[in-house]
């Protein structure tokens, strides 16, 4: 007689969903997919994770604050405020940040993790970029990580300026001359986003509802169809024997993958709980509640908001009158139409690069930021002009704490944000060129020994080895880049082709890209050097050399 095994409790619901929504199905390839394990690929993590510490500690700080612009007078226990005419939003802050259990805690968790989170964002941004993993397919994951940056840079700002203290205040009121620069519309914005002429008692509530609502919403739907996209498209890889435009070489999401994305969300929150209990940040009881008619003394903003301190710091008192109306040049250029520019720049520069290379072909391989020498070079001048800036947000603390002129800093900055960045072009793109020729030598005439030999004549040399194969396809699995040439500007009737003045740009770019590239060895030249008697060639390097050029050939095709 036949025993039916049971069921488990649940069996039948369960399958029910799996008939109506293929859950099975879906669970079973998510279980399977398989991510490269390298440590560059955890930057991306620290921002996902932060973003859940964010969440959390959020949510519990929602529970104490009070929105609120009504007056009422402090009664808490910090005692020099005491008796004091605040907004309620200050008063609710002192609260929790001095009465309520755990409040500074949460507070200052809160602060970090946001401090953390954008700083994740903007490292993870530079290794894509570096590596040029937003080509295709992944340009529009590219699109959706600088809109993450943009979102999180107003919700940390909107966060920064709820408490309605005097250092968030003063930050409030320059945002607010930032937009009142902008012309015909200025005022017009100003008043619709403070309710009135500013402060007016509607921003704290506004301010509120698109911090702990709008934003938040935004950057979760975000943040999902970013890792969906990452799913949908593979994960990039760094080349390596094996690896492959077709494959990917790591570990399963399960159980592997899962275990070590937990245990990194736990060293997240360890080391953020560790700041916040260790470290203060905005000690909002020092500062007292916003007045406008008062500043902090060497007040200065969140990290990230600092190069649009340090542009408005540093630009001229440029202003013009128009038809009875001031424009504040000074106001405008740096501090709304420059970021703006930036930011619509950085965002549609894979389709810029593509335009140029021409290449519409998919890349699931980085690439080495050597190998892509004035791509590199321009991020590095970026990060030497946003630096610079920071400095400029700074010049204050910077005289006063080296004891040199304000008016002098100021002046050498005006000069060093156009000349340093070009000075960081030059340098980052000889010192990638450097290396690209360093590597072209170790495959063609092998590392260098140490050991030194003399000839019959006298002659002293020194000896080389030859690399590994591994090591061999790592130096060489890059693509040969080509410069656009352009031909046929006119036809066989002497007609000028249209499109020919864009093709002549096209062409000017990409020499501009690829023109200084040192190219790999082929084969044939490895070859040659080892008939020459080098030491430096084996077999296995050349084969390596040519099984690199036969994938991307086959890539190609």
């Amino acid at each position: 007689m036949s025993q039916t095994t049971k069921a488990p409790p649940g069996a039948g619901a369960v399958e029910w969903l799996d008939d109506r929504l293929g859950l099975g199905t879906m669970s079973k390839k998510l279980i399977r997919k398989v991510f490269p394990d390298h440590w560059s690929f955890m930057l991306g993590e620290i921002a996902l994770w932060s973003f859940v510490v964010l969440l959390l500690t959020g949510t519990f700080l929602t529970l104490w604050f009070e929105p609120g612009m009504a007056e009422v007078e402090y009664e808490g226990s910090y005692a020099p405020l005491r008796g004091l005419e605040m907004s309620e939003a200050y008063a609710s802050t002192l609260d929790i940040s001095l009465d309520v259990r755990g409040g500074l805690l949460m507070r200052q968790m809160h602060h970090w993790s946001a401090m953390l989170f954008i700083g994740a964002m903007y490292v993870h941004l530079l290794r894509t970029f570096f590596t040029g993993a937003f080509r295709k397919p992944r340009e529009l994951n590219w699109v959706i990580g600088t809109l993450l940056l943009l979102l999180g840079t107003l919700e940390g700002f909107t966060g920064y300026s709820l408490p309605d203290d005097l250092l968030s205040g003063t930050g409030l009121r320059i945002a607010e001359g930032i937009i009142r620069s902008t012309p015909v519309v200025g005022t017009y914005l100003s008043f619709f986003i403070f309710g009135g002429e500013f402060p007016g008692d509607d921003f704290v509530p506004r301010f509120y509802i698109v911090h702990v609502l709008l934003i938040p919403g935004l950057l979760l739907a975000l943040i999902v169809a970013h890792l969906l996209l990452l799913v949908y498209n593979k994960h990039t890889q760094w080349p390596g024997p094996g690896h492959t435009e077709k494959n990917v070489v790591g570990y399963p999401l399960l159980p592997v993958y899962a275990a070590k994305a937990g245990g990194f969300f736990f060293m997240v929150f360890g080391v953020t709980a560790l700041m916040g209990a260790l470290m203060q940040i905005n000690p909002v009881w020092k500062y007292g509640p916003y007045n406008p008619a008062e500043v902090t003394a060497g007040s200065q903003p969140d990290w990230y908001m600092g190069f649009t301190e340090g542009l408005l710091r540093i630009f001229p008192p440029w202003e013009t009158e128009l038809f009875g109306f001031t424009v504040s040049w000074n106001v405008f250029l740096p501090a709304a139409l420059t970021p703006m520019v930036m930011f619509i720049v950085i965002t549609m520069y894979p389709f810029i690069e593509q335009w140029i290379t021409g290449d519409k072909r998919e890349h699931h391989l980085l690439q080495r930021p050597r190998n892509a020498p004035t791509r590199t070079a321009l991020m590095a001048a970026l990060i030497t002009f946003y630096g610079l800036l920071w400095i400029g947000g700074g010049n204050d603390i910077f005289a006063l704490l080296f004891d040199v002129s304000l008016n002098w800093i100021t002046r050498v900055l005006r000069v060093a944000v156009f000349v340093g960045p070009v000075i960081a072009f030059i340098v980052t793109k000889r010192i990638c060129l450097g290396l690209q020729r360093a590597d072209r030598e170790k495959v063609v005439h092998g590392y260098e020994t140490g050991i030194i030999m003399r000839s019959p004549t006298g002659e002293y040399t020194e000896r080389h080895a030859p690399v590994s194969a591994e090591e061999a396809w790592r130096l060489t699995e890059h693509e040969r880049p080509t410069v656009l040439e352009v031909d046929g500007q006119v036809d066989e009737h002497g007609v000028v082709n249209p499109a020919s003045r864009r093709l002549r740009v096209r062409a000017r770019l990409s020499r501009f890209m690829y023109g200084d590239d040192i190219q790999k060895p082929t084969g044939q030249e490895i070859e040659e050097a080892h008939s020459n008697g080098h030491d430096g060639h084996g077999e296995a390097g050349h084969r390596a050399v040519e099984d690199a050029e036969h994938d991307q050939l086959e890539h190609r095709s």
